[in-house]
């Protein structure tokens, strides 16, 4: 595969990410071409760039909105420009069907050694590549964690025939940019970050649900304790602090504890039954009609900007 500078990306899909990613890779000095169907897909973007393109953490203090209007380019049908981009940012509807024509589009088009990166958020790119005929080993999984303009994880997930070049094509490419790729090594549906999540979130529903914490004490739980040491050392390393520098101590001496624990979990597991997301629906709704929702991503936005600021200082 013919290595070349990327320096013109092709964005497919502008809903919340693909406008994200669009941002980043601006705020970056790169040139974009972007593509949506849907009929108020420029004008949204747009008001998005307005918004967020000089946003970027370790930006450039000479970024500026014309800088960044006069490097992208929307354009109605892709296809004739797919000759120009030096890779291709994928961020269509999670839905496989529509995954597989897309990128079989794409991959029959593209020049061959352009890496296309899916933004699938759970589906291994195995299942969406089966009608590909030209190089389906260029395509992967680069899934960001919302939104990819701020927080800098991307999961970088080949499928098992993808060429170790783009691989790594991609992971170079996304620590250019100032984020934090984490190469997952074997495809599992929902990759790293969701899975996680979705255990975690699967213990909060089962807590509010049954009534043991309302649902704004919950959240306090994670954002007022476990969220904020995550956000320096994750699971595994603060469990080795917790031990006393010891992994094999924490894990001896919590381990038994733990395993209680997760026994009373299972037997109290969220179901996911209609009934049971319906009254789980009801509680935390009646919490967060109550909240100033533009105000919290606002807050949001503005604590992760600073937060990756401050870690982006002090790695240098």
């Amino acid at each position: 595969m013919t290595v070349q500078p990327i320096k013109t990306i092709g964005v497919v899909g502008t809903g919340v990410i693909g406008s994200s990613w669009t941002a980043l890779f601006l705020s970056k000095g790169l040139k974009v071409i972007v593509t949506d169907p849907a009929p108020e897909a420029e004008a949204k973007l747009n008001e998005y760039l307005q918004k967020n393109c000089c946003a970027v953490p370790g930006t450039n203090s000479s970024c500026t909105l014309s800088s960044c209007l006069e490097n992208v380019t929307f354009v109605k049908d892709i296809d004739p420009y797919l000759e120009q981009v030096d890779l291709i940012q994928e961020n269509g509807p999670e839905r496989l069907e529509i995954k597989r024509k897309l990128l079989a589009h794409l991959d029959a088009l593209a020049p061959s050694h352009v890496v296309i990166a899916s933004s699938s958020s759970g589906l291994p790119s195995s299942t969406f590549i089966t009608e590909c005929t030209n190089n389906p080993s260029r395509i992967l999984i680069g899934h960001p964690f919302n939104p990819p303009h701020l927080v800098p994880l991307v999961e970088v997930v080949p499928h098992p025939n993808t060429a170790e070049q783009s691989t790594s094509t991609a992971m170079t490419f996304y620590k250019t940019l100032g984020k934090d790729p984490v190469l997952v090594k074997q495809e599992t549906p929902g990759f790293i970050a969701n899975r996680l999540q979705a255990a975690v979130c699967a213990e909060a529903y089962s807590l509010v649900s049954r009534g043991i914490v309302s649902a704004e004490d919950l959240d306090r739980t994670m954002t007022s304790g476990l969220g904020l040491r995550w956000a320096l050392t994750g699971p595994i390393m603060t469990n080795a602090l917790g031990g006393g520098g010891d992994f094999g101590h924490f894990m001896d001496h919590l381990g038994p504890a733990l395993k209680g624990w997760l026994d009373d979990m299972q037997r109290h597991r969220f179901e996911f039954g209609e009934g049971e997301r319906d009254a789980l629906k009801g509680r935390v709704n009646g919490w967060v009609k109550t909240v100033d929702l533009g105000g919290v991503e606002r807050e949001r936005d503005a604590f992760l900007k600073e937060i990756v600021k401050s870690k982006q200082d002090k790695s240098v």
